[in-house]
């Protein structure tokens, strides 16, 4: 199973984002995604090739959430595309093949759209309750998320509330990983964390 940490420098602070995501590095994440909505292209840009610098070595892949043009900038190793932004299709049309695209989706119609289109990965949810990702709706509940698993093609993600705790309802689930904002920041160790997740020690 795969960890997926996606940055909120406001649940801490720009110091700590930078720590965050060594620790993590230094941990084994899978993938890192930087979503860090206010911040401009310049400044994103930076913080950007800053984290592209932590993950080199690693066995991460960095993404930037929908600024395909800073992707591409900071030399990125993919975009993350959420419903407002353009097409995956559209993206790959201009970033060529060597980019990793990813699309969120809250219901089978947006997954298998994002998947037609040519989406590298999902990220499918919110699965729990989440101040994050409050403004897409009610959770979706492990038996909805369940059913759009069984109906997509290419790996996917579960994102949205996703703590520790939770972990063990989405044992039996074809999932690729899952993603975490809040849990990441927390936790004690993010070392023990992403080995709990890569391991699944789910209780």
């Amino acid at each position: 199973m795969e960890a997926y940490l996606v940055t909120d420098r406001h649940l801490a602070s720009d110091e700590f984002l930078m720590r965050l995501i060594h620790r993590a590095c230094e941990a084994g994440i899978d993938r890192i995604q930087i979503r860090e909505k206010d911040l401009g292209g310049e400044a994103l840009t930076r913080l950007v090739r800053q984290a592209m610098q932590a993950v080199e070595g690693k066995r991460a892949t960095l993404l930037v959430n929908e600024r395909l043009d800073v992707a591409l900038s900071a030399s990125a190793h993919g975009v993350h595309l959420g419903r407002e932004a353009i097409p995956a299709d559209v993206a790959r049309r201009i970033a060529g093949d060597e980019l990793i695209i990813g699309a969120s989706a809250h219901s089978l119609e947006e997954a298998l759209e994002a998947q037609e289109r040519g989406a590298d990965y999902l990220f499918i949810g919110p699965v729990f309750p989440t101040p994050s990702k409050a403004a897409f709706g009610e959770p979706l509940g492990v038996p909805k998320l369940e059913s759009i698993l069984r109906r997509v093609r290419i790996p996917a993600y579960a994102i949205g509330g996703v703590t520790p705790e939770r972990l063990p309802t989405l044992r039996n689930l074809p999932l690729t990983g899952v993603a975490m904002i809040s849990a990441f920041v927390r936790t004690p160790s993010v070392s023990d964390l992403v080995q709990q997740i890569h391991q699944r020690r789910w209780n």
